[in-house]
């Protein structure tokens, strides 16, 4: 199995979907449009391709990009011939929810609730979408890049010592 294969067999079964591909580090990833990510995993999992485990479901956000702000990155990965390979889909911040992959693998269950624990993104089917990691009243997502990293009316630091 090699990353041209497999990219081929998912643009002639989705040829509308597939909006970029590339192969950092030689691992094929795949920018998919968001309505048709569980289609293309389903594809993945029940044909010959044999995507049999979901690795992970993880959150990223760029703020730069209003209309990519939030995006969902999935590894796949199929054992037998061990080969991996990452799904993403970008949407923007006024559409953040995306359909939930826990009827495929149930493993889907704590990666998608962590990751709208620390994104919000909200996975539409999923069976007990709720705070996994954070307090439950914690009232906001922590990883999204909304707050600055740095507390700009401290006194007690030089910048100077780390280089800045």
């Amino acid at each position: 199995m090699t990353n041209e294969f497999v990219l081929e067999a998912i643009t002639r079964e989705f040829p509308e979907s597939v909006i970029s591909s590339s192969e950092p580090y030689g691992m094929l990833t795949i920018e998919v449009k968001k309505d048709d990510i569980k289609k293309i995993i389903h594809y993945l999992k029940d044909s010959s391709l044999e995507f049999n485990f979901l690795t992970d479901i993880c959150g990223i956000h760029y703020p730069e990009f209003p209309d990519k702000e939030i995006g969902v990155v999935y590894h796949l990965h199929n054992m037998m011939a061990n080969f991996r390979l990452r799904l993403k889909i970008f949407m923007s911040r006024e559409n953040i929810e995306v359909d939930s992959l826990v009827e495929l693998y149930a493993g889907a269950n704590w990666m998608e609730r962590e990751t709208f624990d620390f994104y919000g993104i909200k996975f539409k089917g999923h069976p007990d979408l709720r705070a996994i990691l954070n307090m439950e009243d914690l009232g906001y997502h922590p990883m999204l890049k909304e707050y600055r990293l740095e507390d700009g009316t401290r006194t007690d630091k030089n910048d100077s010592m780390f280089g800045r």
